[in-house]
């Protein structure tokens, strides 16, 4: 059985677990918590070098970063797609999703976070300031692509997309900080729905065994 490498605050891991679960794919939970620094420690160092979750350890080796390991699963596991089949549909799911997992998350992750406390002496109102700028900007462009190409319950057309699995989690951080989130009624609409599918309910941070 395939190992994942998860902690259930990470975004980045719980869209690997929305993904795994739309899969059907079985898998046994390793959990590294974050705020204590299990990622960096050498034995976890050992599976992924960068110290970073999630890892999904396959019967071919280790694979990291939650969009690379999204996309082998789509290769490997093509039912059900999680990319439409057009390559513009495929282009315009992939842009949504990087909006979120290149743009928005990388800037608000726990060591940015930290770092601009201990490196640049922001408190917490500062931090919260910050984390709310580049979730307003990325959902404001979000906002957008789903008026033009998702409908009232999907980012992208009327099936689930890997932008729906990266949407998801960002909107749980966005609530988490208490962004104001009434200027993106399509995405909360969207994840409202979404978060009633099962694949989506059991890959939630509050339903994982680690949550605290």
């Amino acid at each position: 059985m395939w190992r994942l490498y998860t902690y259930f605050r990470s975004s980045a891991a719980y869209r690997v677990r929305i993904a795994l679960n739309l899969k059907g794919l079985a898998y046994e939970p390793v959990f590294v918590h974050l705020r204590h620094g299990e990622q960096q420690s050498e034995s976890y160092r050992a599976v992924n070098p960068q110290g970073l979750v999630p890892a999904l350890e396959t019967d071919e080796g280790v694979l990291a970063q939650s969009l690379a390991i999204i996309e082998y699963l789509e290769e490997t596991h093509p039912s059900p797609p999680l990319l439409p089949a057009a390559p513009f549909a495929r282009a315009q799911v992939r842009r949504m999703a990087q909006i979120i997992a290149c743009d928005i998350h990388p800037l608000n992750n726990l060591a940015v976070l930290k770092t601009l406390k201990r490196d640049f002496g922001a408190d917490e109102q500062a931090v919260g300031r910050w984390y709310a700028h580049w979730i307003r900007r990325g959902f404001a462009a979000l906002e957008e692509l789903v008026a033009r190409y998702g409908s009232a319950e999907r980012c992208f057309g009327e099936a689930v997309t890997v932008a729906d699995v990266c949407l998801v989690p960002q909107m749980a951080n966005a609530r988490r900080f208490a962004v104001d989130l009434a200027p993106f009624p399509r995405l909360v609409a969207i994840d409202t729905a979404l978060r009633s599918l099962p694949a989506f309910a059991a890959a939630a941070p509050a339903a994982q065994p680690d949550a605290e």
